[in-house]
């Protein structure tokens, strides 16, 4: 169901935009600021509440597969979300955003497709983890290096963002999970659910605030997004069966490669310090709204290829689905 609320998120939120006007503007005391880098860091906190030793070992297990979707993910996405932003000749605060986004690693809803799909979730999972981690590295990089073109990255910023809102959540958790396995057991079965109720709210919160932009750029900004989640699923497909993997690892791969943490790259792009690196504020608003739909569309593509796979049993029905 998690395509069905985000869906249902972002249609209330374009209907009744001033609903979520709490998530944005900082009024939740004591808190006083925005709430999305807060709602991203305890989403970040129950991946590494999931996290155990066996997943760590699990990617040794499975190297190549691991190291090829990881690659793949870091290669096809920002190349692609790059390469999109000149086709359709964006304008910076959407080509910014769309680069960002493209950059992020694999999110945790892969995981749930993968298991609709009856894909590799042993895969998917390891995928997810190590991209996150890679990603901190990666993300300002690559970011700084393909979204520069339009605007000065600030790649140290975006670093410390990762590390503020990636590492240092998943490392609690996993501490957590280590030392205090009792409470982590009480908290781990609700844990999804508040991920998926947070992802519905960072995405409907950006579309309710930026309603105005999206309709003024509505066309080439949902083709452009469209265009890199239809690339990100089939190359990763196409990509992994050119190198030999079998039906269940090019499923997962495919999942992994064309579903991005579009919470990440909303709440990056969100952030003041990011804001700040544009000249025109009006930009600077532009550049979280390609994560918002994003978010929309690699669920609901996702979704669909995962209802198709799961009837296709030997996995005779791939090449079609991609091609569709």
């Amino acid at each position: 169901m998690f395509a069905v609320w985000t869906v249902l998120g972002v249609a209330w939120a374009w209907f009744a935009p001033g609903d979520f006007a709490w998530v944005t503007d900082g009024s939740i005391r004591p808190l006083g600021q925005p709430l999305i880098p807060v709602m991203l860091g305890i989403i970040m906190l129950g991946m590494g509440l999931t996290l155990t030793v066996a997943d760590f070992r699990r990617v040794a297990k499975m190297p190549r597969a691991v190291f090829a979707g990881v690659v793949l993910q870091f290669t096809v996405m920002p190349l692609s979300g790059a390469a999109l932003a000149g086709v359709f000749g964006l304008s910076n605060g959407l080509a910014v955003g769309l680069i960002l986004v493209a950059c992020c690693p694999g999110g945790t809803a892969s995981n749930v497709i993968a298991y609709m799909a009856r894909a590799n979730v042993a895969l998917s999972v390891s995928m997810t983890m190590a991209s996150t981690l890679v990603a901190i590295v990666l993300t300002p990089l690559l970011t700084g290096w393909l979204a520069g073109v339009y605007i000065e990255i600030d790649r140290w910023s975006l670093f410390l963002d990762m590390v503020s809102v990636v590492l240092v959540p998943v490392v609690v958790g996993v501490a957590l999970a280590r030392y205090l396995p009792g409470l982590t057991r009480r908290i781990v079965p609700v844990a999804p659910i508040v991920s998926i109720v947070f992802v519905v709210l960072i995405v409907a919160a950006i579309v309710a605030k930026s309603k105005p932009l999206i309709e003024a750029n509505a066309g080439v900004l949902l083709l452009a997004l469209l265009a890199l989640h239809a690339l990100g699923f089939g190359l990763g497909w196409l990509i992994a069966r050119a190198l030999g993997f079998g039906r269940d690892d090019l499923r997962t791969i495919s999942i992994e490669v064309g579903m991005q943490n579009s919470g990440l790259g909303a709440s990056l792009a969100s952030t003041p310090a990011f804001a700040r690196q544009f000249v025109d504020p009006m930009q600077a608003a532009l550049a979280p709204v390609p994560a918002a739909i994003s978010a929309v569309y690699h669920v609901v593509i996702g979704s669909l290829l995962a209802a198709y796979w799961r009837r296709d049993r030997n996995g005779a029905g791939d090449e079609k689905a991609i091609a569709a």
